[in-house]
């Protein structure tokens, strides 16, 4: 496996809503180590919050199971799957339409996947009814000095 990607990181923790802040949290502080931009790092906890979130709430209908977070670092691109055993998602296309809820007795907005793709640069969904769902997330990583490289250059072509 060496060679496919620079680092990579496994957590599993029990479905409870007190655990998306560890799982935000978590995630970046692996990819902090990137000198990533503090809006890409901002963008990447609220996306994995998200997701999380929606195993929780959704997948486990807040019954007891287990989230698994996979992330990988390639060289500019931070890939994430957030995986739960849940009930699945009946209608992928319904569920990912902005406002669209199946829980709107608990007055949610509808909005996570909404929210992972603005923030993501790719999100692909795969889920089976009674078997679970697993969310892969991409974004491509520009690091700081990279930024302000560019920045440089602009002036100077200015």
């Amino acid at each position: 496996m060496r060679g496919l990607y620079d680092n990579e990181m496994k957590l599993e923790f029990k479905s409870k809503t007190s655990n998306e802040a560890f799982a935000r949290i978590t995630v970046a502080a692996f990819v902090s180590s990137l000198d990533i931009t503090i809006d890409d790092l901002s963008d990447i906890k609220t996306a994995i919050s998200e997701a999380v979130t929606n195993s929780i709430i959704h997948g486990y209908d807040s019954e007891d199971g287990i989230v698994k977070i996979n992330a990988r670092i390639f060289a500019d691109t931070l890939e994430i799957e957030i995986i739960d055993n849940g009930k699945g998602i009946e209608d992928i296309e319904l569920a990912r339409k902005p406002l669209y809820t199946s829980k709107p007795e608990l007055e949610r907005s509808g909005m996570g996947f909404t929210i992972m793709e603005s923030f993501m640069d790719e999100i692909k969904v795969q889920s089976l009814v009674g078997l679970g769902t697993k969310i892969t997330m991409k974004k491509k990583i520009k690091k700081a000095i990279e930024i302000q490289q560019e920045k440089e250059n602009d002036k100077l072509e200015a």
